[in-house]
């Protein structure tokens, strides 16, 4: 067991903290949620759950959102930027909380580093301590920064959380044995709060193996995509309880072309229970997908704590 999967399997240890984030009051206001990477696909989910519990909110890459942040929202009125960054450092992130206060808008970090250089340019912020041994791939700490961001949206979190992502990253750890091999080519589908999620489990799976991988909304993957599924093709799908019927339908469709798929929650080839809330479903299967992204490495023969072209913080 390298660190990388030490880190994985000892993250829930840091759970509970980050479940006692107090949740943001009820608002008319406009919440912009940034970030860069994993931190990114993060935002988006926690974006989703922000709306979903009656709160507007965006995503924006913290890129686009220092250098143009009128193609996303067409006024500044009443608008809490709120930004997640593991090391507080990454460079368009911090730029993105500048650019917000010098416009007067309401800043607010999550973050696992206190005294970084985000949390000088937030007027509240969250901090989570995150496994020391975590290395460049974010494991333990987007688990951490997702947490803080449910929480934030009003997602209830009790104890059993802990043991419900355990029992998901285990059940899929136990089911992958010897179907891995041959599958070249990763489609990621998920919807709502699960789309976040299905991204980030792409680029994790992106980093840690060097294969190639796609996201898609769910019922878009058959709007073109779904031409590339061949007996290469492992679709992970990660399924929402409202839509699970025609979703199911559609992991039918995919794999008579030929793909190995695997339902989080649904109907699939291989099939991983999902314990737990439906708003919850997005902690619940990140470890599991970050734990994927190891087995498929491991069978590449790569060591996921030197990923290829990456480094701990990105600085410009």
């Amino acid at each position: 067991m390298n660190i990388t999967e030490r880190v994985i399997q000892e993250q829930f240890q840091f759970w509970p903290a980050a479940c006692a984030t107090a949740s943001l009051e009820k608002t008319d206001g406009k919440f912009v949620i940034v970030g860069c990477g994993t931190s990114y696909h993060l935002a988006q989910s926690i974006a989703a759950s922000f709306c979903l519990h009656g709160l507007n909110a965006i995503a924006v890459p913290g890129g686009e959102w220092a250098r143009r942040r009128h193609a996303y929202i067409a006024s500044d009125a009443d608008v809490h930027v709120i930004a997640l960054s593991r090391s507080g450092e990454s460079t368009e992130t911090v730029q993105a909380l500048e650019v917000s206060r010098a416009a007067g808008l309401k800043t607010t970090a999550l973050t696992c580093e206190a005294n970084s250089s985000i949390t000088r340019h937030a007027d509240a912020v969250y901090f989570a301590k995150t496994h020391s041994g975590e290395g460049i791939v974010m494991t333990s700490s987007a688990s951490l920064m997702l947490l803080m961001g449910l929480r934030l949206a009003g997602v209830a979190l009790d104890a059993g959380i802990v043991s419900a992502a355990t029992a998901t990253m285990a059940n899929l750890d136990k089911a992958l044995a010897g179907k891995l091999e041959g599958r070249s080519h990763f489609v990621y589908l998920g919807a709502g709060p699960m789309y976040g999620i299905a991204g980030e489990g792409s680029i994790k799976l992106q980093e840690m193996s060097l294969s190639y991988a796609q996201t898609y909304h769910t019922m878009e993957y058959r709007h073109g995509p779904v031409s590339l599924v061949d007996d290469k093709t492992l679709a992970i799908l990660l399924y929402s309880p409202d839509t699970r019927e025609e979703e199911a339908k559609l992991a039918k469709e995919v794999s008579a072309k030929g793909a190995l798929v695997l339902g989080f929650g649904g109907p699939a080839d291989i099939e991983i229970d999902v314990a737990g809330s439906p708003e919850a479903r997005s902690i619940v299967v990140l470890p599991a997908l970050q734990m994927l992204g190891e087995r498929v490495a491991g069978m590449r023969g790569l060591d996921t704590t030197a990923p290829r072209h990456l480094n701990k913080v990105v600085t410009l």
